[in-house]
């Protein structure tokens, strides 16, 4: 009985050995060709989503810009949108103050109740300044000039004065937040200094 075992089982590792060879056979053909060949039209199609793909992040970031751009724009609307209201009402406070400075002291006795309202009047003209970010700019005599917040109306020789010294203020300039929403008017010294 081993002995016809044995053919049986040489005939099964022959034809088992034959599948392998087969199979091997096959592998390599398959192994040759490649497996996938990126054609003219896969290449277009990859070309496009690179397109698409780069339009959509530019239109990411201008959505992102215009964000911004319009938060930006809401603030300074927010904070200087009253700007040419508070400038028109820069004269109105200039009449105040040259009322007050005007009354001699016999006014002063005689119309005392008008004086504290036009002083009243203007102290609520500053609180409303105060309130929406609007501040004086108020120099005095002996300061040096600044051209960033003051105007120069003339310059004179004044002894005793450095050159650039402030000599004489004639209007009171104001800052709406961090802009300058009028300088104050001054006189300069031109005295050299010595």
């Amino acid at each position: 009985m081993d002995d016809m075992a044995k053919p049986k089982q040489e005939e099964i590792e022959d034809e088992a050995m034959t599948a392998a060879a087969e199979a091997e056979a096959e592998a390599d053909v398959t192994l040759d060709a490649p497996p996938f060949e990126a054609g003219p039209d896969i290449e277009a199609v990859i070309a496009e989503r690179d397109q698409y793909r780069d339009r959509f992040m530019r239109a990411l970031a201008d959505a992102e810009n215009s964000r911004k751009r319009s938060e930006r724009d809401r603030r300074e609307a927010e904070q200087y949108g009253g700007s040419k209201l508070a400038r028109d009402l820069l004269p109105v406070y200039d009449g105040l103050a040259r009322a007050l400075e005007a009354a001699t002291d016999e006014q002063r006795e005689h119309a005392k109740a008008l004086l504290d309202g036009v002083e009243l009047t203007m102290r609520e003209l500053l609180n409303v300044f105060r309130k929406h970010g609007i501040e004086p700019i108020a120099p005095e005599v002996g300061d040096r000039f600044d051209p960033q917040a003051h105007q120069a109306m003339f310059e004179a020789p004044v002894p005793e004065t450095k050159a650039g010294d402030i000599i004489q203020v004639m209007a009171t300039g104001f800052m709406l937040h961090d802009r300058l929403l009028r300088p104050a008017q001054v006189g300069v010294s031109s005295t050299p200094a010595s």
